[in-house]
């Protein structure tokens, strides 16, 4: 096989310590040289040296964890390293150990054959850590509501069947009053009741005449719901940070909420997780293969295995998901929703969303190549009237007629015999 580094290095990380292994080609057999080195970073730039010295400019390491960031800070401005899925560079079983391990990922990246994983530029990176950290509260929000909603219901307190939403102005009105008094009063519940819920005031005391609340049961509600608002603080907050921190890619935001059922916050969060430079992927499939939205291919003598999606694009699948079930409902850009429906009555819904989903980041891609806002090639089909669509293809044969005429290709008279 041919010799892609003549140089090079694997790197076997963990917690404390690295081993990294030197490959040199000269002639048929290479020459390997080991070395051991703690993770610290005194001992890290020491290892920085060990490469520059021995002239070894491509290194490659396996993605374990949060481990190889370290190293991938200290090394990435001289050094050009490559991060590998770990599946790629999977030793055998019983033929491995730390040495081994550094050897056998620097001998299949010497011959070119570990694919990089993408490593965007260090303030995507950073603003990738705040989105994630968003996404971790408000799912954490998420399951305080339900918790604080679970804390009523076996108390017999039956509001969340009567209301549409346990955290709106009357209910937290009747919540905060069942928490604080220790008896009921219906007169005083119903005065709490706003605009369309007076209207259901004797559903409303009757979902909660009866119910059975110690003491206990309210300081862990009150506990909960100190908890809900401290989150609450924390993600506006957090929103406020992030608006600081995007402010060079509102170009690209404005840009991406052309798209319809894409928003700022969803815009913010494709960026962290893609960035805004399309030239680390060879084109839109690679792009939608790493974000887990492309069928597996799976197939062995002539059988199709499972062709599920990946488990890949932890954080960037959510997202896309999330906007491409807010597009299908669009009436005012029935685009993606027409798309939808064609799909799902083949292949059902959940393969639809994918579908449309792949759509999206197939358009987030060509966009951020050309610069364009939102336009698919057949928009005018779905988008436009059927007599638009007429009137378009009649405008457009008139001018070609006349720009045929203008350049002598046919004559007038053979258009009026036509």
């Amino acid at each position: 096989m041919k010799v892609v580094y003549p140089i090079c290095c694997g790197i076997d990380v963990h917690k404390t310590f690295l081993v990294a292994t030197i490959i040199t080609s000269k002639g048929i057999t290479p020459h390997y040289s080991k070395k051991r080195f703690s993770i610290f970073n005194n001992s890290i730039l020491q290892f920085k040296q060990w490469l520059i010295d021995n002239n070894c400019y491509d290194v490659c390491m396996e993605s374990t964890g949060k481990y190889w960031v370290p190293v991938y800070n200290l090394l990435e401005d001289t050094i050009r390293v490559t991060v590998a899925n770990p599946k790629w560079v999977k030793a055998v079983k019983g033929h491995k150990d730390d040495k081994k391990d550094s050897k056998w990922i620097g001998d299949l990246f010497r011959l070119g054959l570990v694919p990089g994983s993408y490593i965007p530029e260090k303030p995507i990176r950073i603003l990738r850590e705040y989105t994630r950290y968003k996404s971790k509260l408000v799912s954490c929000r998420s399951s305080e509501k339900n918790r604080f909603q679970n804390a009523f219901t076996v108390c017999n307190v039956s509001l969340d069947a009567v209301v549409s939403d346990m955290f709106g102005k009357s209910a937290t009105s009747i919540t905060d009053y069942l928490i604080s008094s220790d008896t009921f009063n219906p007169e005083y519940c119903t005065s709490l009741l706003q605009k369309s819920l007076k209207k259901k005031a004797d559903t409303v005391v009757e979902s909660i005449n009866g119910y059975q609340m110690t003491q206990t049961q309210k300081e862990r509600m009150i506990m909960i719901r100190s908890h809900l608002d401290y989150l609450t603080k924390s993600i506006a907050e957090l929103d406020e940070k992030l608006d600081k921190m995007v402010e060079p890619y509102e170009g690209a935001i404005k840009l991406l909420c052309t798209i319809p059922g894409v928003n700022r916050a969803s815009a913010i969060t494709i960026i962290s997780e893609i960035g805004t430079d399309m030239s680390q992927f060879a084109n839109s499939k690679r792009l939608c293969c790493w974000a887990g939205l492309t069928p597996g291919n799976n197939e062995s003598a002539g059988k199709k295995k499972s062709v599920r999606i990946t488990r890949a694009g932890v954080y960037l699948k959510p997202a896309l998901v999330q906007v491409a079930h807010a597009a299908v409902k669009s009436d005012k850009s029935p685009y993606y929703k027409t798309k939808y429906e064609h799909i799902y009555k083949r292949r059902g819904k959940k393969r639809a969303i994918i579908a449309i989903a792949r759509m999206m980041l197939t358009a987030i891609y060509n966009m951020f190549i050309t610069g364009e806002v939102w336009n698919p090639s057949d928009l005018y089909k779905i988008d436009m009237p059927q007599e638009m669509v007429s009137k378009q293809k009649e405008k457009a044969i008139k001018q070609a007629i006349k720009l045929l005429i203008s350049n002598d290709v046919i004559k007038y008279t053979d258009i009026s015999v036509a």
